[in-house]
């Protein structure tokens, strides 16, 4: 039968991977391999882009909206399903007022370029309850850069390709990919810095995938990273390895840095850190002597308590020893569609509102998710009783002790934006699905944002949509048309829905690509365009990352803000807690004596792939990873399942030993555990919700994003 191959994107994680579709005349694809023209990845992809023909041809996967009855769910016409969550949404509003109204938005809304159309509809519903996946994901990275740098945008990006130094804290980018510094084929890019002489450390509880190629790993202590980054500040300070001279013609705050780190000396830091003097202080010098240096921390950084202190102290690091906004240091991208440069027009907003119960202040227009659950079951004036989700599964993903799974049941509507029956789609009224991600495309703005080079890159669709079909930006066109008054639906909802259909991503992102630093209105016609996007095979490569900070940096005195007053008195705090005995490494009682980390999987994207048999293959991968001497001490040695418990709760997992892990830490991968879904695959999978055992009450101090790292477990046989 005939092939036709067809470039587009692996768009299942941030690092949107270049691929080559091959597809037959049964529109069933045969083939997936890397584009060796992509600027970005050349040619590297990881085995979740081989997925994507499984994706769109899974027999569970929807194709039409259905619609929940007393049997299940049934089909329905788009134009039926859209009238009917319209008039149920405006009753309610009606009814109860814009605060029993609710969003959540998904981490893969953000690899779709139907993103900018549900912050809009957000904004359409006017409603105080928006929650997103960033506040159990990334909220540290952007209450820091709000702090220190005046926008949340303003997140710097690993100068991978260039640095002689790379500092990986609490990531995993052998794994991810990169993550808010996108670095597609990242062992290549890590081996390379290696290759050039330089040095690579990784500091992490466990010896990850990346750990394995670096010169270093660090085994610190789960929630020691602040003690020992403590004491890296303390030496940089009090040995005069930085040009302080140089740092104040930029940045505020160094006497209170120092003041703050006086007694943090590596001795003092080293048991709380669980890391050798020796060692904090020979970090410090060696990254203060680098030709060029970087340190970097992610995701298992910010599901801490102590998320946004670490997150500041290592762009405080960076700072003094002159690698901020530095060519191998951190950087800040040029994308297409300029954000960095735009940050400084575009308030934040924090404590503009806060939840009911007044301890989750809003930031950056949204609440943090560990207050979804009570809102959606607390009574009184103000509870969540209709919710949209857009590619969100909220009931797998954040903690809440099982209390939002009933609460979501109960509402009086819930639709979803998804394209499949999910632990939350399972309780909508509607589910509204898209298109599949082979019959979508366009230009996704955001991750130029954080990419480790300057690119521009189009997703081309392969597969022709299905008759009647919707792409995500469409259907959320029209659920902003049905959540306007009455008034003015009856006077412009015509028009609007004609002018919404029209209003394509591609057009939506012409204006501002022309008007950015690329544009035709600065290059002419040498200028970027869609078009030029649509045409240029492997998308255009922009070039290196390039200093910018003071152009783009947004406080009001365009100066770096090295010691915010909040964070100072949080970091005194936190560190008086400790030296008197009550920080993160002392035990809890009842035999809670082990720390709970998370764990990345190559084949696993959050809940995402567990119904494809090819990503599910092999070993059960929801394992609890522990330490021989660890197992020997619980008495599990041997034993093929475990129990591991909180004060939260208890799953039962499979057990790996494994001397890769730090003795007195385990570690569980988050996303499984999918019964009562129907999946014909992931169903039958053995695994359980790791979010179980997390307590949604224990949330990062300054920013608010839940903590679900470093929970206190016992572990004894099943």
């Amino acid at each position: 039968m005939p092939t036709t191959t067809h470039p587009t994107h692996c768009t299942l994680c941030e690092a949107h991977c270049g691929i080559l579709v091959t597809v037959d005349g049964e529109r069933q694809v045969t083939r997936i391999a890397g584009d060796p023209d992509d600027v970005l990845s050349r040619g590297y992809i990881c085995p979740k882009a081989t997925a994507m023909g499984g994706l769109h041809h899974d027999p569970d996967r929807l194709r039409t909206p259905v619609r929940r009855t007393a049997d299940g769910f049934e089909p329905v016409g788009w134009d039926e399903a859209l009238d009917e969550v319209g008039a149920r949404l405006r009753a309610v509003r009606k009814e109860h007022g814009f605060r029993a109204l609710a969003m959540y938005l998904g981490n893969p809304a953000a690899h779709s370029v139907g993103v900018a159309n549900g912050l809009l509809l957000r904004i359409a519903m006017l409603t105080p309850n928006f929650f997103s996946a960033s506040s159990i994901d990334q909220y540290p990275h952007e209450f820091t850069a709000w702090r220190t740098l005046g926008s949340n945008t303003l997140v710097p990006v690993v100068d991978i390709d260039r640095t002689r130094r790379l500092v990986i804290v609490g990531a995993n980018p052998a794994v991810s990919n990169g993550s808010v510094s996108t670095m597609p084929g990242a062992k290549k890019r890590i081996r390379a810095v290696r290759e050039r002489g330089g040095t690579v450390v990784v500091i992490d509880p466990r010896r990850t995938e990346t750990a394995r190629i670096a010169d270093q790993h660090v085994a610190v202590a789960p929630g020691g990273d602040v003690y020992l980054l403590l004491g890296v500040l303390h030496v940089l300070l009090a040995e005069g390895l930085c040009d302080l001279g140089a740092v104040r013609r930029i940045a505020d705050g160094v006497d209170e840095l120092r003041a703050l780190v006086a007694g943090a000396t590596p001795e003092a830091m080293a048991p709380l850190a669980g890391v050798d003097a020796g060692t904090i202080t020979a970090l410090a010098r060696e990254h203060a002597a680098a030709e060029s240096a970087a340190m970097y921390c992610r995701i298992g950084i910010c599901q801490q308590e102590t998320g946004t202190l670490v997150t500041w102290l290592i762009t405080a690091i960076n700072t003094v020893t002159g690698n901020l906004d530095r060519p191998g240091g951190m950087m800040f991208t040029t994308p297409p569609i300029d954000a960095p440069a735009l940050a400084k027009f575009l308030p934040v907003g924090y404590r503009k509102w806060t939840d009911r119960s007044g301890r989750y202040p809003s930031f950056r227009g949204e609440l943090p998710v560990a207050a979804l659950a009570d809102e959606v079951t607390t009574p009184g004036p103000g509870r969540i009783r209709a919710m949209v989700t857009f590619a969100g599964n909220p009931v797998s993903s954040i903690p809440h002790r099982g209390e939002l799974d009933e609460g979501l049941a109960g509402l009086d509507l819930l639709v979803s934006v998804d394209i499949y029956v999910t632990e939350t789609t399972r309780h909508a009224d509607f589910i509204l699905p898209p298109l599949s991600h082979l019959e979508r495309g366009g230009f996704n703005f955001l991750f130029p944002v954080f990419s480790v080079r300057n690119n521009a890159r189009y997703s081309h669709p392969v597969l022709d949509p299905p008759t009647g079909g919707l792409d995500d930006w469409q259907i959320l066109n029209r659920l902003i048309l049905e959540v306007l008054p009455v008034p003015a639906r009856r006077l412009l909802g015509r028009p609007l829905r004609r002018l919404s259909d029209a209003f394509t991503p591609d057009r939506m992102a012409a204006l501002p690509l022309a008007l950015g630093p690329y544009g035709v209105l600065r290059r002419g016609r040498r200028g970027l365009t869609v078009r030029r996007m649509r045409e240029t095979a492997g998308g255009v490569d922009l070039g290196p990352l390039r200093p910018r900070l003071r152009k783009v940096i947004a406080t009001r005195d365009r100066r770096v803000r090295l010691a915010p007053e909040s964070f100072v008195a949080e970091a005194r705090s936190t560190l008086a807690a400790a030296l008197a005995g009550r920080g993160p490494s002392t035990p809890e009682d009842d035999g809670y004596d082990l720390k709970l980390i998370g764990r990345r999987q190559l084949k696993s994207n959050n809940s995402w792939l567990h119904n494809l048999p090819t990503m599910v293959s092999g070993s059960n991968r929801c394992s609890v990873l522990m330490h021989p001497a660890d197992a020997e001490r619980c008495g599990v040695t041997g034993a093929e399942t475990v129990a591991v418990s909180s004060r939260t709760g208890t799953i039962e997992v499979a057990l790996e030993v494994s001397d890769e892990m730090r003795p007195g830490t385990v570690a569980v991968p988050h996303g499984w555990g999918h019964s009562g879904t129907g999946w014909r695959v992931a169903d039958g999978l053995p695994g359980q919700n790791v979010n179980t055992l997390h307590d949604p009450a224990r949330v990062d101090r300054l920013s608010g994003n839940a903590a679900v790292n470093s929970t206190w477990v016992r572990v004894t046989t099943a």
